[in-house]
């Protein structure tokens, strides 16, 4: 899923005490020099004993924001990196507003790409004022002035930033800092800058939401239906009362389940196998998964939706039907869950003016209303304190707020004044949270006597994962969501004669964006159907990509760029063993461009994934190793999901309950992993996502290379691939 900005303009403004400099910015205009806790919230704060602190406005979730946008104020700032502090930001739409979406949240790998300007222009504004404090001070001309770790110097003076900061706190800051060209860098491409979270997190003392826990707190965990859509019809919480350390349960006001409080959760979790409950399931999720399957294919004869205007269907398939060749394929792939290492959690406490919240929060900017409504508050009655989330790959971005209203309904049901902490187990998540829709396609694909493609008919059948929303009337137009079609209906590849086909999947079981969104599987499909075709070409698979990115704009050409830098630091071409194979793929997401190269051996019919070498163009590379690391992990995420895992369903109720039957991927699943970073100057795009689209496709087609197997039914192990 693709955000385009909404709105750019950003303003600068400070506040400070006679302690401490503060600067930010707001969407609203020019703030001149006032008072610490003044209207705003700011996004630097340098304080009298020359603490640095940055605002992080998107949280941190493994994914480096932390460090990504601290870096970019320490840089214009020239702070001191080794003493420089962050601070998650509080909840504030009007302040904190991702660029992106127009409110607070992170998501859509926009963190870096919508906060780069902003967050530079916050470190030099706080610069140019420390500057000018001094250059006052010290009766010298601003220009002689330099500032390098945190230090102020002209000729034989000298003094660290903090003994400007209350001087600097009376100035007004400029609304336009001239900024650093990028030759002057010393942090931003840095390959050894350390991680700012990394300490913290090895040490114990990093707060995560399952770490927080206030006085007087209970522990909440909620009896839901067996089947989506199910309501509760009634419940008996008698055999519950022989629980030690069992509170009280409770029916949720809105009919989705029974919460049930322990004095610990264990407790919780104990008293809600001891409760038994009747479900109305007549709205409910009956199907099996074989069925949810059918039903999808069944969708794909008579698209709802035209994707892409430049040919029908009709004159597709006319096109297709007069090639000198024909190349088919269906491609199936389940739902998935997002399943992170720390499930879902989150604390809710009273406070004398209203309630306070303890998350992961990774969509503030909905659920600090959302959670107003449910209590009946003002907004400015709830506050959001953002910790550390271990993982979310989506999960935590719900537009309903789901866990946290749970926890808001569970809470009041004790009469708002106790304390409550929600805890969802494994088995919740995998047995009832949201997940990556399941999805089918049918491609067909022509080419002529000279093996160029004469036609693309693409069909694909995907419950959306928009409509319904607060976020349809951005992302939905025509009928169709984009995130069902993505990484097809915008593919860069010259096709002739190139329909896409679109019909939403119905059904009360809840999706939401995994990892990559729609990439997921419209880049496996696209990837492989590729390979497919290159082989009915008599094409090397590279050299057919390349072909069909000739045409010479800018995305053809930093795909094609990427394509070139990941099959020569692979070897492609070069010979391999008997029993080995190489497979390509190259996508763009979330404006970033990735190309794979997978190899794999094979012995006793077994696959062993020898080697992945990713190259990934993302404009200017922030922090190279973070970027490396999420590369490497969106790899790990994507590969470990197309070869094992699946959430299916038997008579509407989900077959998976913990790790053992959705296997996350092991440390020795794959050999190495090998990342290279297009040297750029445009600006900074996504990393988060990006990685994990090609590594799948790649796979499949290295397996075919080596075996002569294609894998177009996902998970592999499911569909006859063995993996050593």
């Amino acid at each position: 899923m693709t955000f385009q900005a909404t709105r750019r303009s950003f303003l600068a403004g400070a506040a400070a005490s006679g302690a401490a400099l503060v600067v930010g910015f707001t969407p609203a205009g020019v703030l001149a020099g006032g008072r610490m806790g003044a209207e705003f919230n700011p996004f630097v704060k340098v304080s009298a004993d020359g603490t640095v602190s940055v605002i992080i406005k998107h949280f941190e979730m493994g994914q480096g924001t932390t460090t990504g946008l601290a870096t970019l104020v320490a840089e214009e700032l020239d702070a001191d990196w080794d003493t420089l502090a962050i601070e998650f930001a509080p909840s504030d739409n009007e302040r904190y507003a991702n660029l992106a979406f127009g409110a607070q949240g992170t998501g859509g790998s926009t963190a870096i790409a919508n906060s780069y300007m902003q967050y530079r222009k916050a470190g030099a504004a706080a610069r140019a004022v420390l500057v000018e404090a001094a250059a006052k001070e010290w009766g010298v001309d601003a220009g002689s002035i330099t500032v390098e770790n945190g230090v102020l110097r002209s000729g034989d003076k000298s003094a660290p930033i903090g003994a400007m900061a209350a001087a600097a706190a009376k100035l007004t800051p400029p609304a336009e800092p001239v900024l650093k060209s990028a030759d002057a860098f010393k942090l931003i491409g840095r390959e050894d800058l350390r991680r700012k979270d990394s300490y913290s997190k090895t040490n114990g003392t990093a707060q995560f939401a399952i770490d927080v826990k206030v006085p007087g707190m209970v522990y909440a965990v909620i009896l839901r239906s067996p089947r989506f859509g199910g309501t509760l019809s009634s419940f008996d919480a008698s055999g519950a009362a022989d629980v030690a350390g069992f509170v009280e349960a409770k029916a949720l006001p809105n009919g989705a389940g029974v919460a049930v409080f322990g004095k610990n959760t264990w407790a919780a979790i104990q008293a809600r196998e001891a409760i038994t409950a009747e479900w109305d399931l007549s709205k409910a999720e009956s199907r099996s998964t074989d069925q949810m399957i059918a039903d999808h294919v069944a969708l794909l004869d008579k698209p709802e939706f035209q994707a892409r205007k430049e040919a029908d269907l009709a004159a597709t398939g006319s096109a297709i039907d007069a090639s000198a060749k024909t190349v088919e394929a269906e491609f199936h792939f389940p739902n998935l869950a997002h399943a992170p290492m720390e499930t879902l959690n989150c604390v809710i406490e009273p406070t004398e003016t209203g309630v306070r919240v303890h998350d992961g929060s990774q969509f503030p900017g909905i659920t600090h209303p959302t959670i107003a409504g449910v209590l009946q508050l003002q907004p400015d009655q709830v506050e959001i304190n953002t910790v550390y989330a271990g993982g979310s790959f989506g999960r935590r971005a719900t537009a309903t707020s789901d866990y946290q209203v749970e926890a808001a309904l569970a809470f009041q049901l004790l009469g708002g004044q106790t304390p409550v902490k929600l805890v969802w187990t494994r088995e919740d998540d995998l047995a009832g949270g949201y997940y990556r829709p399941m999805a089918v396609h049918r491609v067909r694909v022509g080419l002529d006597d000279q093996n160029a493609l004469t036609g693309w008919d693409h069909r694909i059948a995907a419950k959306s994962i928009i409509k319904g929303t607060p976020f349809e009337g951005v992302l939905v137009e025509e009928g169709i969501d984009h995130t069902s079609v993505e990484g097809v209906s915008d593919s860069h590849y010259a096709i002739p004669a190139f329909s896409v086909g679109l019909s939403d999947f119905q059904s009360p079981m809840p999706v939401l964006w995994w990892r990559a969104v729609g990439h997921t599987h419209t880049a496996y499909a696209m990837e492989v159907m590729v390979d497919m075709a290159a082989e009915a070409a008599g094409a090397d698979p590279v050299e057919f990509r390349l072909g069909l990115l000739s045409g010479g704009d800018k995305d053809q050409q930093r795909l094609s760029g990427v394509l070139k830098l990941a099959a020569e630091k692979s070897g492609w071409g070069e010979a391999l063993p008997e029993g080995r194979g190489r497979g390509v793929a190259v996508h763009k997401s979330f404006n970033s461009y990735v190309a794979e190269v997978v190899e794999v051996s094979t012995q006793d019919g077994a696959v062993k994934i020898e080697k992945v070498t990713c190259a990934v163009d993302c404009g200017t590379a922030v922090n190279p190793d973070v970027i490396k690391a999420q590369m490497e992990g969106g790899i790990g995420y994507g590969i470990g999901a197309v070869m094992r895992d699946a959430i299916t369903l038997t008579d509407g109720e989900v077959d998976q309950s913990n790790f053992p039957d959705y296997e996350p991927l092991r440390i020795n699943d794959i050999a190495a992993i090998e990342v290279h970073i297009v040297p750029s100057s445009e600006a900074p795009t996504g990393v988060g996502e990006p990685g994990t689209p090609p590594s799948g496709p790649a796979l499949a087609n290295a397996i075919h290379a080596a075996t002569g197997q294609w894998v177009t039914k996902l998970p592999m192990t499911a569909n006859g691939i063995e993996f050593a």
